[in-house]
């Protein structure tokens, strides 16, 4: 049986790479950086409109 330590939870964690880091910000600048492709791939592919048969009420 393995037993992880819970040391640094409180850190935000890239769930790509599993690197941890001091605040959101730096998590942000890396994964902006390192994971350039992925991020944007993803941003791209949300397209928020409505679906067809989506109701709009005012």
């Amino acid at each position: 049986m393995m037993v992880l330590s819970i040391t640094d939870q409180h850190k935000p964690k890239c769930y790509l790479c599993q690197e941890m880091f001091d605040n959101m910000e730096a998590l942000r600048k890396h994964q902006e950086t390192t994971h350039k492709d992925f991020i944007e791939y993803h941003r791209k592919k949300h397209d928020y409109s409505p679906a067809p048969g989506d109701v709009t009420l005012f």
